[in-house]
């Protein structure tokens, strides 16, 4: 599958069933040029999370239950514990997210940097399977992830996930590296083997590939659209405005989808449900 040549559409091309079809059936990415409509509107949020919902279900991305988040450098410090990847301004590792899809929308871009790059899971799985085997095998297994230190309604302290599986025919790749090693480095979690931590350091350097990379930036106004289980992303570290209203902010929405793929069973605790179709993933919120 090749996702390469994708390019913001207008946003009066925008067709709910149809971006279902593309995200699930297709190359998984969908961008669109809304700027003229975001100038506008009243409430950026409000508006977005209403096209959101016309394509899947919105789920909780915090234990307070918050369904739409503000991406941007918060400054909170690397040891306090609402510090996760959104709030920084640092380079992030190719990565999914706990949705079946991922939708952001861009309300200001950096000064320099926060540049997006995608990689098709599936083509980096076919070339880990082809070169080495053996690690391919390993990927199948499952690693242990750590419970998120904003996952608090979660009981569970981790589990236990592949990252490549298939269920019914239907591929899915689930990664998020950093609870993975904060699991390594948790002694009440289980540690990664040897050939683990090998399998998970050659999927990094597959996904470095320039040539398997689709790059864009995201303008003010974008609408960007991931499928997770078919695609890794990730952002390049940013330097902001020194003006607060210059400064890079996104919209983010996790979206269960109606037409999603089955899951492994391994996913049951970190999603609520396998099911195709069945609405799964987020943070449980606190009660």
């Amino acid at each position: 599958m090749s996702i390469h040549g994708s390019h913001p559409s207008p946003f009066s091309s925008f067709s709910p069933d149809s971006s279902r079809k593309e995200l699930e059936k297709g190359r998984g990415i969908l961008r669109f040029e809304a700027r003229e409509l975001l100038e506008k509107i009243p409430d950026p949020q409000v508006w977005f999370l209403d096209q959101c919902r016309q394509v899947g279900t919105p789920v909780s991305q915090s234990a307070d239950g918050d369904i739409i988040l503000s991406v941007r450098n918060e400054a909170f410090g690397a040891d306090d514990s609402r510090t996760r990847g959104p709030n920084t301004n640092r380079k992030l590792g190719f990565h999914t997210d706990r949705c079946d899809v991922i939708a952001f929308l861009c309300l200001m871009p950096a000064k320099e940097g926060g540049e997006n790059h995608v990689v098709s899971s599936e083509n980096v799985e076919r070339l880990i399977r082809k070169e080495r085997p053996d690690l391919h095998e390993v990927l199948t297994q499952p690693f242990p992830y750590k419970r998120h230190v904003v996952d608090s309604g979660n009981q569970r302290s981790y589990v236990m996930q592949p990252i490549f599986s298939q269920k019914e025919g239907f591929f899915a790749c689930s990664y998020l590296r950093v609870l993975i090693d904060r699991a390594d480095q948790d002694e009440h979690c289980p540690s990664l083997s040897r050939i683990q931590l090998e399998a998970i350091n050659y999927l990094d350097q597959i996904c470095e590939r320039s040539e398997l990379q689709t790059t864009f930036m995201m303008k003010r106004g974008e609408i960007l659209f991931l499928n997770n289980w078919i695609l890794l992303h990730r952002r390049t570290a940013f330097t902001d405005h020194s003006e607060i209203s210059m400064r890079r902010h996104l919209l983010r929405v996790w979206l269960s989808m109606p037409n999603s793929r089955p899951l492994d069973d391994s996913f049951q605790d970190n999603f609520g449900s396998t099911l195709a179709g069945s609405i799964r993933g987020g943070i449980k919120p606190n009660n």
